[in-house]
């Protein structure tokens, strides 16, 4: 049902929603904050390692603060939780688009992607996160990722000049590579399902246009400072709205590649990032499964 709404939802109609969502947690977090009822630090490391998360890990991290509970110091706990679990020899990554609504609104209205000064628009702990010092972001205009870690520049250093984000030179798909893990933490595939979009880059001749069919040119600011110009597609909206998400989430738990656990407050996912790519090649290739097909066909 959600996703039927969203598909025929005006663009301003889902804006005032989403404000209304955010008010309704800050609310709530508001009312913990008041009765002094946090989440440690402490707690949030023991949650992390409780998801399978080890030391040397690469980990893609998807989240919202406001599930989490109420932090002492905000996104900083979460980040550092994650940054300690992993240890010096992992990587955390957190994508970190500029862009909170369809990419084609987006890439229409902005012609330049400053990857030092452009915000994420993913939400406060992405926000935190790409500021760190030792942060590295991709220079893809739609789909940015940071990475901190010994890792970090293989992630990040090839995405710039990619005709589409998810490509075999993205960090989404490096981490694929690298059997890496993802987590969602609050947040579900259905918004935050970047990963999903791999199996679209994957196939020769893909069975739906995803891509609007005009590519745009872009200029980047690099954080040399130099500007460069590139060539990106994007998203189809007529495409994106009808996105069913959530409806694989069965068929990773059969495969055994998604589980359930919980950081903080929030309800959390905990993904084989190879697993995943694996599965989802395997089910388009035998019955014809996509996200706008999660039944086949």
């Amino acid at each position: 049902m959600r996703n039927f709404i969203r598909s025929i939802s005006p663009l301003f109609l889902l804006k005032v929603y989403r404000k209304y969502k955010k008010q309704q947690q800050t609310a709530v977090l508001n009312e913990l904050q008041a009765k002094n009822e946090f989440i440690s630090k402490e707690q949030l490391i023991q949650d992390i390692i409780d998801c399978g998360i080890q030391k040397g890990d690469s980990v893609l991290v998807h989240s919202s603060l406001s599930k989490i509970g109420y932090l002492k110091n905000g996104p900083k706990d979460i980040v550092d939780a994650l940054l300690f679990v992993v240890g010096e020899k992992g990587n955390v990554l957190m994508p970190n688009s500029p862009n909170a609504e369809y990419q084609l609104n987006y890439i229409q209205k902005n012609k330049l992607f400053d990857v030092q000064n452009s915000r994420s628009k993913l939400g406060v702990i992405s926000e935190y996160f790409r500021l760190l010092p030792g942060a590295k972001r991709s220079a893809h205009p739609t789909e940015p990722v940071s990475c901190i870690g010994p890792d970090a520049s293989y992630f990040t250093q090839t995405h710039f000049g990619e005709k589409t984000p998810y490509t075999k030179n993205s960090p989404f798909y490096k981490l694929v590579e690298q059997k890496g893990k993802i987590l969602y933490i609050g947040v579900t595939l259905a918004n935050a399902g970047t990963s999903l979009h791999l199996l679209e880059d994957a196939v020769s001749n893909f069975k739906f246009p995803v891509y609007f069919p005009t590519p745009f040119n872009v200029k980047v600011l690099l954080e040399s400072g130099e500007i460069k110009d590139m060539e990106t597609y994007v998203h189809d909206p007529a495409q994106s709205k009808k996105r069913k998400c959530d409806d694989l989430i069965p068929i990773f738990e059969d495969a055994g590649v998604l589980k359930h656990a919980k950081i903080g407050k929030a309800p959390t996912l905990v993904v084989s990032a190879d697993g995943m790519y694996q599965t989802m090649l395997n089910a388009y290739q035998e019955k014809g499964i996509t996200m706008y097909t999660p039944k086949g066909s």
